[in-house]
């Protein structure tokens, strides 16, 4: 069986690595350019294919008439995405003999569109996965083929739960491969009235309300802690960020005693914050906005937030 692999970040290096290592002839692998204004914390499908030697395609925006003319050429059986950046035009799904097929985030048909991981940790779900479904014209809309769930723990991040779904995409690519190379496909329906659609997110998005209650504020941190742009608030003219927090503790709370009104506040040399419903959040490490991945001091701290006795 032939493929072209459509492919980027995390889920699009290793699902190659399952495809190559499974006995899949991939004839051709398209990826997008580096960006150099984004945080480039992945691996990169680039270096998969030039490690096996496959040749290679770097499609910025949409394919065009050219790009779409080689990859119909091949006449593969199967095109892939995983986690490839735009949607496939109608004329290159219809070039696979046998499917096209995207690899999703979540559990579809929860979580559809943009950002799956992020927006899971921020509703506070307590599970996630990996997703493989044929291709439509409308995304996230196709059969499922195969599906693989993962927990997400309580103080687990983004980050952690992206880790792990990247394995669920492995192993829900690895447990289907053999049918897939023998021209099968399994599917059963992905029904859409069953789940719902998310756009993007934006940085602007993590600007945190203290108003809200203590688990909203919380899952907000997670759901974009970094290497995403990360929650943050405005204190001493200063844009800071939350990197890492966690919900505080009775004996720690006891801190913040009322009538604290909701926002963050240096107490007894702990960064503590008071939402709406009276939870207590423990700031564990602030950034500056105009200095990322570099800690606060407590001195520094202490000039940018109101201390409380």
């Amino acid at each position: 069986m032939r493929a072209v692999v459509f492919a980027y970040h995390n889920v699009g290096a290793r699902c190659l690595r399952v495809l190559l290592a499974g006995g899949m002839h991939v004839e051709l692998v398209v990826t997008h350019p580096d960006d150099p204004a984004e945080n480039l914390w992945f691996e990169r499908v680039a270096d998969v294919a030039a490690e096996y030697g496959i040749p290679l395609l770097l499609v910025d925006q949409a394919l065009d008439a050219e790009q779409i003319a080689r990859v119909q050429a091949l006449r593969p059986d199967y095109l892939f995405s995983f986690y490839f950046r735009r949607m496939l035009a109608p004329q290159l799904l219809q070039s696979a003999r046998v499917a096209a097929l995207n690899m999703h985030g979540s559990l579809l048909p929860r979580y559809r569109g943009r950002a799956p991981v992020n927006w899971a940790v921020l509703h506070g779900e307590r599970e996630s996965g990996a997703t493989l479904h044929l291709m439509l014209d409308k995304p996230d809309a196709g059969d499922i083929v195969a599906q693989q769930a993962v927990p997400i723990l309580p103080d687990d991040t983004a980050r952690e739960v992206f880790d792990k779904v990247t394995v669920a995409a492995e192993i829900a690519l690895w447990q289907v491969l053999p049918q897939l190379l023998r021209g099968e496909l399994p599917r059963r329906p992905n029904r859409l009235e069953q789940g719902s659609y998310f756009g993007g997110r934006r940085p602007e998005d993590g600007r945190i309300d203290w108003n809200q209650n203590a688990a909203q504020v919380y899952n907000l941190i997670r759901a974009v802690a970094p290497p995403y742009p990360g929650a943050f608030f405005e204190s001493g003219g200063r844009r800071l960020i939350v990197a890492r927090a966690r919900i505080a503790g009775p004996a720690l709370a006891a801190h913040l005693r009322a009538p604290a009104s909701p926002g963050p506040y240096l107490c007894a040399g702990t960064l503590l914050a008071r939402c709406g419903d009276g939870g207590v959040l423990h700031l564990q490490q602030v950034w500056d906005s105009a200095r990322p991945g570099l800690a606060l001091e407590l001195q520094r701290i202490a000039q940018l937030v109101p201390s409380r006795p």
